[in-house]
């Protein structure tokens, strides 16, 4: 498979690279984590104006239809940098479930609002003992007259706290881990009976805990149909961690360039610790991890878009496995070679060690996936 960039996306990566240099360094990130809101309306205005919020949208809504590699670009960036703005709640999750599922009116409504960056969005999902079972939902949705009232917790909902609009899920019918009676609702964060709880990460985002009691919305709020969420919901968070890897990818870069600029500098003895061979071999298996994990993450972003839900299941898993493994190698890796400094705040590379930590456990980690890889099977195969 051909990993090459075209010229346009070589052209856009460079942009964003360019723009996260100038705008997003360690220290203005050290005052945008600790702002009120934990991000930075300016960045994400900066963000909108680059259309970087409309890339996998359709130009009817004013976006510019890019493939889910183009998405890939933006989120290596994120990684590289740290930014810690809503784009993967709000571009990845929020607004994919819109594009997907939504109808024409809910389209028109929020996906330009979105992409001008006047709108951003969390999905309410995981709930507490439901671990990374994404059928898992117990939440109620009751059907009063014309409307539903939903009832229930959601916990550690990234970015709920400050989304203009949840994407929620609850239960129409059946048991509580029943993969039917799954719906999805459109539901505003300052709605009546709605109240979060919101908290810091321990890599500096932020995330809330939620609860619904008898919160009445429309029809209108119905995303899809009735009862059969499920299949959107896998497909979402397949894309989402399609970019989730993307954005691993771009954080190993990072402590694998800081790690090797140390070790230049260091010295130890009277030369460059660099110079020691054992660190050598140490740092040419950090990069062949991120070698690895690039690879993978290509091909996990490529098959979203060519590949069939079967093919598309079992490479997310062989994606994120490998990710998974990359993460904890490198982060780790990266810290050690630094030595003591290398888990101090004042080091970037202490942060890129959270933020691996975390992205390795996003929306399963290797062990859950590698039973999910085990036991999906791409069609035509035996």
């Amino acid at each position: 498979m051909n990993f090459e960039l075209s010229d346009e996306q070589t052209l856009l990566a460079e942009t964003i690279k360019r723009f996260v240099a100038t705008h997003y360094n360690f220290d203005a990130r050290a005052k945008i984590m600790g702002s009120p809101g934990g991000w930075s309306t300016d960045v994400w205005s900066a963000i909108a104006e680059m259309g970087l919020l409309g890339l996998p949208f359709a130009e009817a809504h004013g976006g510019f239809g890019g493939s889910t590699v183009d998405v890939m670009l933006v989120m290596e960036a994120i990684g590289e940098g740290l930014l810690v703005e809503p784009y993967l709640a709000t571009v990845g999750l929020g607004g994919r479930f819109v594009a997907r599922a939504g109808t024409k009116g809910q389209q028109d409504r929020i996906l330009p609002a979105l992409i001008e960056g006047k709108h951003t969005m969390a999905f309410a999902h995981t709930e507490a003992g439901a671990r990374y079972d994404l059928r898992q939902v117990g939440l109620k949705a009751r059907r009063s007259g014309e409307s539903f009232i939903l009832d229930g917790n959601k916990r550690m909902v990234l970015h709920g706290g400050s989304a203009d609009t949840l994407v929620v899920s609850a239960r129409t019918s059946g048991r509580e881990t029943d993969a039917t009676g799954i719906t999805l609702f459109l539901v505003p964060r300052t709605a009546a009976g709605v109240s979060v709880k919101e908290s810091r990460t321990i890599d500096n985002l932020r995330a809330a805990d939620i609860t619904f009691t008898n919160v009445s919305v429309g029809a209108d709020a119905l995303l899809g149909r009735e009862g059969e969420g499920y299949a959107v919901i896998e497909e979402v968070v397949d894309y989402a961690t399609a970019l989730l890897c993307a954005e691993a990818v771009g954080a190993i870069r990072y402590a694998n360039d800081a790690t090797l600029e140390y070790l230049k500098t260091r010295r130890q003895f009277g030369v460059p610790i660099g110079t020691f061979q054992a660190l050598q071999h140490r740092m040419v298996e950090m990069m062949i991890s991120y070698e690895q994990a690039r690879s993978m993450a290509y091909l996990a972003c490529v098959k979203i878009d060519t590949a069939d839900a079967a093919e598309r299941r079992h490479v997310i898993s062989a994606a994120k496995i490998k990710i998974a493994d990359a993460c904890r190698h490198v982060s780790q890796e990266s810290v050690q070679l630094h030595g003591g400094m290398g888990m101090t705040e004042e080091l970037k590379v202490s942060h890129t060690f959270r933020r691996l930590t975390m992205l390795a456990q996003a929306f399963g980690d290797a062990e859950h996936h590698l039973e999910r890889f085990a036991t999906t099977e791409p069609s035509g195969r035996a």
